[in-house]
This record gives structure tokens, C-alpha cells and sequence, in this order.
């Protein structure tokens, strides 16, 4: 079956759940070879590409070894999509966090006002805050280093997308996580600047909440918030997010570079 992105190399980080499969997917349905990267190879592999790689993003050496055995496989690669993320870490003061939430809305369900802070900050350690800036910029940085790579020495246009979220604007959401979102933005302009002599786009979607398993450990009542703020009345679908990211990286989105595309159902205007 022919699509628009047919005969194109692709390759997708945290590709094994969710939105990473989703992509992964769509862009298999528009005719692109894809490697699956993951940290969980079988994950990977379920995930439908044509290679499934395990690679953990915070390693340097990995993340080159994965970007090289796809260009192998492939003999070319045109498409790179950073979407391995992560919401929490070891240390990151989440536990303390929830914690604090759940004994807030006991005590609002009971007298109707609460004295207690939900606090993430004041418990989060460095190593907390770094597990996700790791991961979420880290991975990001280190993708687009060696995809860029390959295809300097292919002499060979390409794109790349980046998956931020609609809290790098709102604000919603933990410290790090937040904070790392607003990054990969920084990041995809600047790269956008300086790649685009090399023919090279650099874009980034910002899905809204989306229903991937990552929800599975947000409590109920924070899931029913977030939904109730969003005028279409419910969490975006993998697929939907897909679909952006497979815009952005075919020639429909020839002239687009250094943009964000939000897909949020118009929860927040960035």
C-alpha cells in the first residue's frame, strides 16, 4: 500500500506503548520503514515496526548504535521522531505529592475547604528532577544529534519531530515535567534555525491529555478535572496524535519548520 511518506526510513523512540506506538503505526500506514525504539524490547517489537530496537535515550552510545543500525537496515533515514517521555522519577517527591492530594479533596468532600498544600517542589531531590529532564530533553538532544549525523554524511534532507506537551504552556503538571516539555519547544526552534540550510525541518506536537497508559497512575479525580477543561469533553485518542506527527513529517508540511502543532481540543492556546 502506497502513502505519503512510502520508501522513507523512520525512527521513533519510546515506540513500545501509547503514543509511541500509535506513531509508529500511522507512519507504518503511510508507507515509511519504521524502527521502534524502546526501552522494553518486547514492547518494541508489539509495537508493529519494521525493527524493533531496545535503546534507553539517556545513553549516548545506545541511542548512536540504534540511529546506525536503522540507516543500515534501511540504507537511508528521513524521519526521526522523539517521543520518548517520562511524567516521574525516583526521588521526584510524587509520592508525597498525591499523597497530599488525595487529603485535600478528603477533607474538601468533607468541610468544604482544606488547609493542606500539595506540595511536588520542596520534595523533589536532584536526582528526581534529573530522571525526567533525562529522559524527556536528554533523549531528544541525543536523537536529533545522531540522526543529524547520518544524514550530513547521506548529504540527504530530512525532519524531525518532537513531542513536547500542552504543559510546557499551561503550566499543569510537576516541575520537571513541565519545565522539560517547555525545553524540547526551545530546542525544536533553535534546531529549526540551524538545520534548515541542511533541508533538515525540526517541528514539534503538544498533545493535550491524551489517553495512553501513563494515566493509569494519575488518580480518578485529577483525570475527571482534566477532562472537564477540555471544551471537546475528552482526552485525545494515540491515533490522534499520530496523525499530527505524520503531517509534520510529509511533504504536506513542506514549508512548516520550527513549529508546534497543539492538539489539545482547545484546552490551552499556546
Amino acid at each position: 500500500m502506497s502513502g505519503k511518506l512510502q520508501g522513507r526510513g523512520a525512527i521513533v523512540t519510546g515506540a513500545g506503548r501509547g503514543i509511541g506506538r500509535a506513531i509508529v503505526e500511522r507512519l507504518m500506514q503511510e508507507g515509511a520503514q519504521v524502527a521502534a525504539l524502546d526501552l522494553n524490547l518486547d514492547d518494541a517489537a508489539q509495537s508493529g515496526g519494521t525493527l524493533a530496537l531496545q535503546c534507553d535515550v539517556t545513553n549516548a552510545d545506545a541511542v548512536a548504535e540504534a540511529v546506525a543500525k536503522a540507516r543500515e537496515a534501511f540504507g537511508r533515514l528521513d524521519i526521526a521522531v522523539a517521543n520518548a517521555g517520562i511524567g516521574q522519577a525516583e526521588g521526584d517527591g510524587s509520592p508525597q505529592f498525591y499523597g497530599a492530594m488525595a487529603e485535600r479533596n478528603a477533607e474538601l468532600a468533607e468541610k468544604g475547604s482544606s488547609t493542606v498544600f500539595v506540595d511536588q517542589l520542596i520534595h523533589m531531590e536532584d536526582r528526581g528532577w534529573a530522571g525526567v529532564m533525562d529522559v524527556n530533553v536528554g533523549g531528544a538532544f541525543r536523537l536529533a544529534r545522531e540522526f543529524v549525523r547520518v544524514l550530513a554524511r547521506d548529504g540527504n534532507a530530512g525532519t524531525i519531530v518532537n513531542i513536547s506537551s500542552t504543559s510546557a504552556q499551561s503550566g499543569e503538571g510537576s516541575p520537571h515535567y513541565c519545565a522539560s516539555k517547555a525545553a524540547i519547544i526551545g530546542l525544536t526552534r533553535q534546531l529549526a534555525r540551524e538545520l534548515a540550510p541542511r533541508k533538515i525541518r525540526v517541528n514539534a506536537v503538544a498533545p493535550g491529555p491524551t489517553n495512553t497508559p501513563v494515566m493509569q497512575g494519575i488518580p480518578d479525580e485529577w483525570i475527571k478535572s482534566m477532562e472537564a477543561s477540555i471544551p471537546l469533553g475528552r482526552m485525545a485518542e494515540p491515533a490522534e496524535i499520530a496523525a499530527a506527527v505524520a503531517y509534520l513529517a510529509s511533504d504536506d508540511a513542506s514549508f512548516v519548520n520550527g513549529s508546534v502543532l497543539v492538539a489539545n481540543g482547545a484546552s490551552y492556546y499556546f
